[in-house]
């Protein structure tokens, strides 16, 4: 027997979402009416009544509890069926594929993306819209709103669903159908790619290995590139979902992903690497001994995508966040069609697809995606660069080699700068501001600065104007630097500098874009007065 019971409860301060839902510590989530206060603001905003929604997570801590909750609170709000992923599980670009499968009316995902999982750990909820994409930013400024305000939740009285159990349950009035996580996406994968070209390369003799991080990613990859592609099993290594990551930071860089690049570099390494973050949906791709940026990544799969079956007929378009390198934008006017410079967030890149104005996009952090979903895919990336490689039948490194003879390199790199006090970083950012007027003409050693600005973008989809997405200041040549500032609280701010330098030919420079990129270095640091206004030199991370 069941019963819906309305809970008494308050508002909690500090539930603001953003269009990557609501990240809290994991003990926050777990403490008492946090989570149900949440959920229930969610189903105040969109409504649940009469709906369809589909649900699962990244299989970090409390994912299994969490899910139990909001389908409990889904059944007391009048939904009528929820698609859910075995065990709760669903990667984040496999949830928005369900979602636009299934044409439901939103979806739930729990997942702090490649924040590290544990019981002290992180977690996270946000909600996605129909079209399968990150609820835009009136969306979640509406539930916010809402938690504000709340004074009750409601939750049906009732026993746990077998989330183990694949097959049609009953919760109350509602429907949970329990559902493989893998097999539709792995359809759709089947769709885009040419497999058995793919299946032929493996056979022939080609190594691969692909690093899950003990994510999500694991299963998925387990069953396409070991199974569906005939991979040698074990390619696919830390495979099995883990509560806690197994201990692992699950963000696929250079520097979490230690072991991968240990093995790519050295003397036996496989022909291929990748790796992919907590929910599965950030990508690192790694030849035998050579990195590739998510910039170049993003550059070379849309030069090359009409190699599979899926986006034969040629893109629409080309979409990059701001702070990513422009190697995309010289892709695109090569293919004749129109590029895109976005605000970070893969909100602005959705509108784009939803518009078919654009086919493929990409972020510097290590996200890449096309019109397949609406959310970046980190194993969609890697199955394209084997689609590639299968057809040109070439390496890693070759393939960049062509790359930068044909369309140009532009050597690029990130340096954060953490932990600055607050006020100082402010400062230095209202110092930078006022001076970007005077900053065109002016020469840095030979670098001369042809344009300065604080980035605004314009939707041309909805007409939205978002300001203030970073400082970008543009030299001759096609080099640049972008400043970003985020995060600020107990432990300060974190400049980000992103620099960029473009050379017309692959050898000119060499390979290590640190030293490419020194005189734009130099002349970020003059620039921003970073050291005077900090009293630091060097950065923290560089990636």
């Amino acid at each position: 027997m069941t019963q819906i019971t309305t809970v008494a409860t308050t508002p909690i301060a500090g539930q603001k979402p953003g269009t990557s839902g609501l990240r809290k510590k994991t003990p926050v989530f777990m403490g008492r009416h946090y989570l149900e206060n949440f959920v229930q603001s969610i189903f105040d905003v969109v409504g649940a009544a009469g709906k369809t929604f589909v649900l699962g997570g990244d299989g970090r801590y409390f994912n299994d509890r969490a899910a139990q909750v909001i389908l409990r609170m889904a059944a007391a709000n009048g939904a009528a069926r929820v698609i859910v992923g075995q065990g709760a599980i669903l990667s984040t670009p496999a949830a928005s594929h369900l979602i636009r499968l299934n044409k439901t009316d939103g979806g739930i995902i729990m997942s702090a993306s490649h924040n590290p999982g544990g019981p002290n750990e992180d977690f996270g909820v946000k909600f996605n819209m129909p079209n399968g994409g990150p609820a835009p930013e009136g969306v979640t400024e509406a539930m916010y709103k809402r938690t504000t305000e709340i004074t009750e939740y409601r939750v049906l009285e009732a026993q746990d669903v077998d989330l183990g159990r694949i097959g049609r349950h009953e919760l109350g009035a509602m429907v949970v159908d329990v559902v493989d996580p893998v097999t539709d996406y792995a359809a759709l994968m089947e769709t885009l790619f040419d497999f058995p070209a793919i299946r032929a390369m493996f056979a022939g003799g080609f190594r691969m290995r692909m690093d899950s991080m003990c994510a999500v990613t694991g299963p998925y990859a387990v069953e396409i590139i070991e199974n569906r592609l005939g991979a040698a099993k074990g390619t696919c290594v830390n495979a099995t979902p883990l509560p806690d990551f197994g201990g692992m930071h699950p963000d696929p860089n250079p520097t979490w992903a230690k072991a991968l690049m240990d093995e790519m570099f050295g003397a036996v390494a496989p022909d291929f690497g990748a790796a992919s973050d907590g929910d599965g949906d950030r990508n690192m791709v790694v030849g035998r001994g050579i990195y590739v940026s998510p910039s170049d990544s993003l550059a070379v799969l849309a030069a090359n995508a009409h190699l599979a079956p899926g986006y034969k007929a040629g893109l629409k378009g080309i979409a990059r966040s701001m702070p990513t390198s422009a190697a995309a934008d010289r892709v695109a006017e090569a293919l004749g069609v129109h590029h895109y410079e976005t605000p970070t967030g893969w909100k602005f890149f959705g509108n784009l697809l939803d518009a078919g104005k654009a086919t493929i996009c990409g972020e510097e952090s290590f996200g890449t995606g096309s019109d397949h979903v609406r959310e970046k895919d980190g194993l969609w990336a890697v199955l394209l660069w084997l689609n590639i490689l299968a057809v040109r039948k070439e390496s890693v490194a070759q393939i960049l080699h062509e790359h930068f003879k044909r369309f140009g390199r532009n050597y690029y790199s990130r340096h954060d700068f953490e932990a600055i006090d607050t006020a100082n970083a402010d400062a230095m950012f209202a110092a930078l501001r006022a001076a970007l007027p005077g900053l065109k003409g002016q020469d840095f050693d030979g670098l001369v600065v042809t344009h300065a600005d604080d980035f605004a973008y314009t939707d041309p989809v909805d007409g939205s104007v978002s300001t203030k997405q970073g400082v970008r200041v543009l030299f001759d040549g096609g080099s640049r630097a972008v400043f970003r500032l985020s995060g600020t609280g107990t432990e300060g701010a974190t400049l980000r500098l992103y620099l960029e330098r473009f050379v017309t030919g692959p050898d000119e420079l060499g390979e290590d874009p640190q030293s490419a990129l020194a005189p734009v270095i130099r002349a970020a640091h003059r620039i921003a007065g970073i050291a005077a206004h900090t009293g630091r030199s060097e950065p923290d991370v560089v990636t």
